[in-house]
């Protein structure tokens, strides 16, 4: 018996199918938002390249078939985020918090509340769902038991009805591809300001057009230009309460298992952002001599240079690969090796890129090359989805320090912990 990391014809064609949607559709992404220097402008102004990916199946791929969809495994979307990432971070983002706003209904909701939301996600018209999960004030805490602190967005409960208050932002596509709201967002949220989230956190849904619901102001990010990033507020917004999912304390679970959902994408990101430095820098070594005797790829230095960025991109792509199959086997219950994918492959991604920078010279930090653009892409890895430190802290140490961790579950697709 061995371990086979072929890809079977199905997987191969998925990633091909990728591989030219990304560059014949996808290229066409930094030319249309170049001219708009305000971050919703550029937003919008991806709403087409946003359409043709839900024409080409991958807004589907996140939606169970019972329900209209067609959705991918973990590994699935691994293969197919790293061709599109390779050319463009901005539509797969969106893609992916469509997945994260949708995530909590697949997983957790009841059979009505996904045949209510789920098949409008699957027709002619792409929509666009988010999470509304970072408070102002950071998101690291929201599972503080201490209730002072920690999620300070409500939800009172009034009978029937819950009647939401609070601020969000980071929520992405929260804004709508027109300033009016995503087609749906799940707010993070506490049902009682005494209680601690163990017994209080919550998701609620609210639909585009729920009066109350405010887009007030738009983060720009020094990368990931086109991303949508912003401030959401809920003023009395009423929504029935067959909009939560779960009860009161189900959310913790969901935020978990959410977030562990997205490591493994992001890491194969990361992978084609470094890919898209390597492409360039490699092509530069080979060509360019610097007005010296020979092209840059003779000189030791650069040979070791490309060889080490190389290694990093190889290393990190089936690190991510195991991630997404692991996720698979054992239903994204097991979190330790999907954090461990994210802090590994974003900080590399950043250490890749910078060499190759540094292989190009100065040239690379203007925009008469492409690798400042995917420096400025790549440093979001690291601190966004709950940031690494946080990462580290909040489910590897604590893992760790559980009596039950076993170090070599993961490697066996076992789940680690218990916990």
């Amino acid at each position: 018996m061995t371990l086979d990391f072929s890809l079977d014809a199905e997987q191969l064609a998925l990633r091909e199918q990728a591989r030219q949607f990304a560059d014949t559709v996808l290229t066409g992404v930094e030319p249309a938002i170049a001219p708009h220097s305000q971050p919703a402008d550029r937003f919008y102004a991806i709403e087409p390249f946003y359409r043709q990916m839900a024409e080409a199946g991958f807004v589907k791929a996140l939606i169970p078939a019972e329900y209209g969809g067609g959705k991918f495994t973990s590994l699935q979307f691994v293969l197919a985020v790293e061709e599109i990432a390779r050319v463009d971070v901005n539509v797969a983002s969106a893609i992916l918090g469509t997945g994260l706003g949708l995530h909590p209904i697949v997983h957790f909701g009841t059979e009505e509340q996904k045949q209510r939301w789920l098949p409008a996600f699957c027709g002619s018209e792409p929509k666009l769902a988010a999470i509304a999960y970072t408070e102002v004030t950071g998101g690291a805490n929201y599972d503080s038991p201490d209730p002072k602190v920690g999620i300070q967005t409500f939800a009172r409960i009034e009978g029937d009805e819950i009647v939401l208050n609070g601020a969000k932002h980071y929520t992405t596509n929260g804004s709508g591809f027109d300033g009016r709201g995503a087609d749906l967002i799940s707010v993070v949220c506490r049902t009682d300001p005494a209680l601690p989230p163990q017994e209080s956190l919550a998701i609620v849904v609210v639909e585009r057009g729920t009066p109350g619901v405010e887009i007030t102001g738009m983060l720009d990010t020094i990368g990931h230009r086109a991303t949508n990033s912003p401030r959401v507020e809920f003023h009395d917004v009423r929504v029935p309460l067959a909009n939560m999912i779960g009860g009161p304390g189900d959310g913790m679970e969901m935020v978990k298992t959410a977030f562990t959902w997205t490591c493994a994408p992001i890491g194969a990101a990361c992978v084609g952002r470094m890919r898209a430095a390597f492409d360039y820098a490699y092509e530069f070594a080979r060509t360019d001599s610097r007005s010296g005797p020979h092209p840059v790829i003779e000189y030791q230095n650069a040979g070791y240079m490309l060889a080490d960025i190389k290694i990093r991109i190889e290393a990190t792509r089936y690190l991510s690969w195991k991630a997404a199959d692991h996720f698979d086997r054992t239903g994204g219950k097991d979190r330790e090796l999907a954090n461990i994918t994210k802090i590994y492959a974003s900080e590399r991604s950043v250490d890749v890129v910078y060499d190759a920078m540094r292989l190009v010279g100065v040239d690379a930090y203007t925009t008469e090359t492409p690798i400042a653009g995917i420096m400025q892409d790549v440093l979001c890895f690291p601190v966004y989805d709950g940031g690494n430190m946080g990462v580290r802290r909040r489910h590897l140490h604590e893992m760790l320090m559980e009596p039950s961790y076993d170090p070599l579950a993961s490697a066996e697709n076992r789940l680690a912990t218990g916990a």
